[in-house]
């Protein structure tokens, strides 16, 4: 389906790359109720299941790291969310062969390669003009894979791929918030935020003209370290995921 510079009108088939981490999962239930038809990868057949179960609609074990499965992972799709990301571990630190680089840029090689209309990237507060968002200890810590974001970031900003970067700050697991504070141009907020906030976004990135082309950093506003700068005002397509939902309920319920 084609996008328009104000965003995308339609689109049929997701890829949700990075489906068996914690804010895949929340991906997959936010696009669950829509009559997107969904793709999820996995690394691993063990999670095959499980991700049928949360409502993927096909499921494909994928090694980003080999550029044929990334190519056979975006196949025929019109958006990518892209959640790949490296676990915790040394590697966050030393940097070198990292998902966060390599997997993100064959994946985004791919994509260019298929004509897909729209890439939405999740990378970090602290990478690149960000990094006064993050504390440097922390930034210290996992410099590695912040530089491997950066890469895979300056990647997606030259692909010509239409896009979204979002740049979430400390991960939770707490029930949504529905109250994000975007920021943009790097030194902007700072903070914790739901990963179901940030898979909201995600969501409706594609659909939502404000968002294209731009690298946003987002926390919660309960989650606020300190006094925000440089916010910009987003009118997120929500309403386009929820008349998805819609659409999918009365045609459930038509067919009863």
């Amino acid at each position: 389906m084609a996008g328009t510079p104000s965003g995308l009108t339609a689109a049929d088939r997701v890829l949700v790359a990075g489906a068996s981490g914690e804010t895949g999962h929340e991906l997959l239930s936010v696009l669950r109720p829509t009559d997107l038809t969904v793709r999820a990868t996995t690394q691993s057949y063990a999670n095959v299941d499980t991700l049928e179960r949360l409502g993927a609609d096909e499921v494909i074990v994928a090694d980003f790291f080999q550029s044929a499965d990334a190519v056979a992972a975006v196949e025929d799709c019109d958006v990518v969310y892209c959640a790949l990301g490296t676990p915790a571990g040394v590697r966050h630190t030393l940097g070198g062969k990292l998902v966060d680089r390599t997997g993100v840029i064959n994946l985004i090689t791919a994509a260019m390669g298929a004509d897909v209309d729209y890439f939405v990237h999740e990378s970090a507060i602290g990478v690149g003009s960000s990094k006064t968002g993050m504390a440097l200890p922390a930034r210290l810590l996992i410099r590695g894979s912040l530089r491997a974001k950066q890469d895979a970031e300056t990647a997606l900003r030259r692909s010509g791929l239409g896009h979204t970067i979002i740049r979430p700050g400390k991960l939770t697991n707490a029930p949504p918030s529905d109250d994000p504070v975007v920021g943009e141009g790097g030194d902007s907020v700072s903070g914790s935020i739901p990963r179901a906030d940030v898979a909201r976004l995600m969501a409706a990135a594609p659909f939502t003209p404000d968002a294209r082309d731009r690298t946003l950093e987002v926390v919660c506003r309960r989650g606020l370290n300190e006094s925000p700068r440089n916010l910009v005002d987003i009118d997120w397509a929500f309403d386009r995921l929820e008349e998805e939902e819609r659409e999918q309920t009365e045609g459930d319920q038509t067919r009863r």
